[in-house]
């Protein structure tokens, strides 16, 4: 029998408790992507606006096909303010991934985007968030400030400075290694250079310590379990683009050995 996956509404706690999460990047703005991962299983999929051509009608739809496959929707916002965390909440994400949180007021300004009570999120129970005016006004902010979850990506030198002041800060729910911008920053030879290991050592070893989950993008099972050897926990595995490249090139490449040459 296979086992029920636990509601979307559930990834915050999940994540907080260190469970094993695997998850992808969604680059296509179309609800079909998502509807396939979902139902394969995935935990999680990051809907990436920020390298990717998303709007909120975009977004929107990509969130409602998350809650319709079972899967949690978390949203990599292009830019951290208000207004675009206030909208993506609204529309359902149960999360949101924050590019470049290189300081403790940049990740205290964040989470207070993202909360009602101790923060300065907007109120609205009209949205898809609020049941479209089903849930009452208490209910709405006690259901959100529950699930909604605020990952921080640490992938600037000037992070690693702040890192421990970053990790305390209340109501950040974890963080996310950013190794390919920390490799761009130091200019290292490569995602698994000594250098860029050493960070990941020292970004876990201070989560660790400050009691909050970490987050990484893996390319295989195999670099999945030294990660998580190193205290990792929640796994982003290639994107729905890069799934599509990866069966399109051996399909391909079989099909072609055996057909042969084209006749003359």
């Amino acid at each position: 029998m296979t086992a029920v996956r636990p509601a979307p509404s559930e990834f915050r706690r999940r994540f907080a408790a260190g469970e094993p999460l695997v998850g992808t990047f969604v680059k296509t703005p179309s609800s079909h992507a998502i509807e396939i991962l979902g139902g394969l299983g995935f935990d999680f999929v990051v809907i990436d606006e920020e390298h990717a051509p998303f709007d909120r009608v975009a977004i929107d739809q990509c969130l409602l096909a998350a809650r319709a496959a079972g899967t949690a929707g978390i949203v990599r916002v292009a830019e951290p303010t208000p207004a675009k965390l206030l909208a993506v909440l609204d529309d359902g994400a149960m999360g949101v991934l924050v590019p470049h949180v290189s300081s403790a007021a940049k990740a205290r300004e964040i989470v207070s985007a993202c909360r009602y009570r101790g923060g300065k999120r907007g109120f609205s129970n009209t949205t898809r968030a609020g049941g479209h005016g089903t849930l009452g006004l208490w209910d709405h902010v006690d259901a959100q400030d529950r699930a909604v979850t605020v990952i921080a990506m640490i992938e600037d030198p000037e992070a690693l400075d702040e890192l421990d002041a970053i990790l305390a800060v209340d109501g950040l729910d974890g963080v996310f290694i950013g190794r390919g911008d920390l490799t761009v920053a130091l200019g290292t030879a490569g995602i698994e250079a000594p250098e860029i290991l050493s960070v990941v050592d020292r970004i876990t070893t201070a989560a660790k310590a400050a009691g909050k989950p970490v987050a990484i993008m893996v390319g295989s099972g195999e670099e999945a379990a030294r990660f998580r050897a190193r205290g990792a926990s929640a796994f982003i595995v290639s994107s729905d683009q890069g799934f599509l490249r990866q069966a399109a090139s051996r399909a391909l490449a079989d099909v072609s050995r055996v057909a042969g040459p084209a006749a003359a």
